[in-house]
């Protein structure tokens, strides 16, 4: 009889020991179960929703009106970082979206000889174009403005003027704008032979590259004068010729309202915005940055301005 109770006491135990053995064992796994669900919703809510927020990149092309148009970088959900960060929340946030840059294929360096007037159509951001050829007393004014802004400028410059004015050119190369080339004395090159054409922009990069050490890979016509020659010349001397979009015509002495008025009224994203050291530039360029900014433009140079990225 004591026998048959301890066999029956045991087999009971037994029968708890499992129970609960099985009971733990069911409720953990229960729970990650769960846990693993979440985590798989949360994956596949970004997957879902990750074509709403992609862009295909853009290749460079040459437009009928505005020219040789840089591309644009596209972008792609980068699903396994967006996860770990919205896992890290325990939220789905599309502020919390990873991209990674998608490259396009053609760019703007693939196409052959045209100007360029602007950047991207959907880049927020606009470049300031300053031409050259006089108005040296106006430079330190103008680059103190830029100083105060955190603002870098493209100075397209005059050999002739450069040579004649060495310290404002190295004034503006140390505050490491762009400094680009304006021909060497202001002639109208689309008037000119081949020969004169490749003259005038060796003469001013030479000039240049000797005050800077750099050789410029921009090239601003004088006066935006320019046929299919010039283009090609400069294109063959690995420089980029650029014109612009909006134009303060500063050389007329508008006053700063009427420049400023004329400037916002036309800017747009990729704008390109043609000035020169002028008192309406000096007394209004403070203004304009603001206003700008205001915008929600971002003010780079022209070589910032033509990167393919967003």
């Amino acid at each position: 009889m004591q026998r048959l109770y301890i066999k029956t006491t045991a087999f009971f135990l037994i029968i708890v020991v499992l129970y609960f053995f099985f009971t733990y064992d069911f409720e953990v796994h229960d729970k990650h179960s769960v846990t693993v669900t979440k985590e798989q919703q949360l994956l596949h809510q970004i997957k879902k929703e990750a074509s709403k927020y992609e862009e295909a990149p853009e290749d460079a092309y040459i437009d009928r009106v505005w020219k040789k148009t840089p591309g644009r970088e596209g972008r792609k959900v980068n699903l396994k970082e967006s996860y770990e960060k919205m896992k890290e929340q325990g939220v789905y946030d599309t502020d919390l979206i990873v991209y990674d840059t998608v490259a396009p294929e053609i760019h703007l360096d693939d196409l052959p000889a045209s100007p360029i007037y602007r950047g991207h159509p959907d880049k927020n951001m606009v470049s300031l174009l300053i031409n050259v050829s006089w108005g040296e007393e106006h430079i330190p004014s103008m680059l103190q403005t830029l100083k105060d802004h955190q603002v870098k400028a493209t100075f397209f410059i005059e050999g002739q003027w450069a040579a004649n004015n060495k310290d404002e050119v190295k004034m503006i190369a140390e505050q490491e704008h762009i400094i680009g080339n304006h021909a060497f004395n202001h002639p109208d090159m689309a008037k000119m032979t081949d020969q004169q054409i490749k003259e005038q922009i060796e003469k001013t990069n030479d000039i240049l590259k000797a005050i800077t050490g750099e050789t410029p890979t921009w090239f601003a016509p004088p006066s935006g004068s320019y046929n299919d020659q010039v283009v090609t010349i400069a294109h063959d001397m690995k420089m980029q010729t650029i014109l612009w979009t909006v134009d303060t015509i500063d050389w007329q002495n508008p006053s700063v309202s009427v420049m400023m008025d004329r400037v916002m009224t036309n800017t747009h994203p990729g704008a390109t915005i043609l000035m020169h050291p002028t008192n309406t530039i000096v007394q209004g360029l403070d203004r304009l940055i603001d206003s700008l900014k205001e915008e929600e433009y971002k003010v780079g140079t022209i070589e910032q301005l033509l990167q393919e990225s967003r």
